[in-house]
């Protein structure tokens, strides 16, 4: 009989220096969450084939994020791979938070988002309930630019808050190229010496197709570097002004702006509409740095599977115009489905793409 976990264990025994039960458990916990849609691991518990005890087994889960921490650099590299998204790649930072009883789980996260494709690159885990800190946003930012050249970037891309002088001095100084939305009331310096507020410099912009862009540098900022400054109303909204600060030529930038979007249906995918992230008990932070990575993995799984059933076919919209189903959805229901019916299926797209992909792989450098 086909032993799916067999499948998984054997691609990642090549990759990882793991016991054969932790290899098991690894794999279990990875086909666990997508057939069991949660990260629950009292529900995971049940999803091992063997005639142990659930008690035993969820104790066998426990031990797993108390003793083995996944290496994130190699992972980054990984899901590159498995994913096949060519550079440039577009980057994009935010931050997803939820609670656990008091406790507040608050995760940074920087994304690849591509056309079909939003995966997990790098994430940390923010140790307080609010807004991220400079220092952390700066750190996660380094440890992306072990994996990924700032040249193979082809923007970084933000929401409100991640903005700043220092923040935005830091990207420049390390050659990488960005597109952030701002706050209106933020007040810029012209070249002609002028200062005023954004909300001020864009009053007069009405139209909704036709971007308004200006040259300027934060009040404040001293460094004497220069962005442009690009607004566009939203469709249907004409009091919503969307204003970004960029390196890049200003049409341009504003216009990928709208890939931000990707990271908000990432963490949609990760919890409600997929994996159910927000379920976990877990809030010791290294743990739930690991069970991001398990994550990681099923998503990018679905998201194979789903090339898998479509290929290079756009699935069709509805009346509405949206599309019937996203990209993930497709894949990750087929997943499940061929979890349970036909695992066979299942394992060939996992074990084929790892094939193709440990071609490309480089450890001792960056992409």
């Amino acid at each position: 009989m086909f032993h799916l976990p067999d499948a998984l264990m054997i691609t990642l025994s090549r990759h990882i220096d793991l016991s054969k039960s932790r290899l098991e458990t690894f794999a279990t916990l990875i086909i666990g969450c997508v057939c069991a849609r949660t990260v629950n691991l009292s529900h995971i518990a049940g999803q091992f084939d063997t005639a142990a005890q659930i008690a035993s087994n969820y104790r066998r889960l426990q031990r797993f994020f108390q003793f083995i921490r996944i290496d994130q650099d190699w992972l980054a590299r990984v899901l590159l791979a498995l994913i096949g998204t060519q550079p440039p790649y577009t980057l994009c930072l935010d931050r997803t938070n939820w609670k656990i009883g008091r406790t507040d789980i608050n995760l940074l996260v920087l994304c690849v988002a591509a056309r079909r494709v939003r995966i997990p690159l790098m994430w940390t885990v923010v140790n307080k309930a609010g807004t991220s800190n400079l220092a952390q946003q700066q750190r996660l930012i380094r440890r992306a630019l072990r994996v990924i050249n700032a040249g193979a970037i082809s923007a970084l891309l933000a929401d409100r808050e991640f903005t700043g002088g220092q923040w935005f001095d830091f990207l420049q100084e390390n050659k990488i190229p960005f597109v952030i939305r701002v706050k209106e009331n933020r007040l810029v310096r012209l070249a002609s010496g002028k200062t005023v507020s954004l909300a001020s410099l864009f009053r007069r912009h009405k139209h909704r197709r036709c971007p308004s862009t200006y040259r300027a540098r934060f009040e404040g900022d001293e460094t004497g570097h220069e962005l442009w400054f690009a607004a566009k109303r939203l469709a249907g909204q004409e009091r919503q002004l969307i204003i970004v600060a960029t390196t890049l030529e200003p049409g341009k930038g504003l216009a990928l702006y709208r890939k931000r979007w990707q990271i908000e249906c990432l963490f949609g995918d990760s919890k409600t509409r997929g994996l159910n992230l927000e379920d976990t008990r877990l809030t010791n932070p290294k743990k739930l740095e690991t069970l991001i990575a398990v994550v990681a993995l099923a998503l990018v799984w679905s998201h194979l599977t789903a090339t898998r059933v479509k290929g290079l076919k756009n699935i069709k919209r509805a009346s509405h115009g949206y599309r019937r189903k996203s990209w993930f959805r497709t894949g990750f229901d087929t997943l499940r489905q061929w979890i349970i019916h036909q695992p066979a299926k299942a394992a060939d797209v996992w074990t084929q793409r790892w094939r193709q992909a440990e071609n490309t792989l480089n450890y001792n450098g960056v992409v």
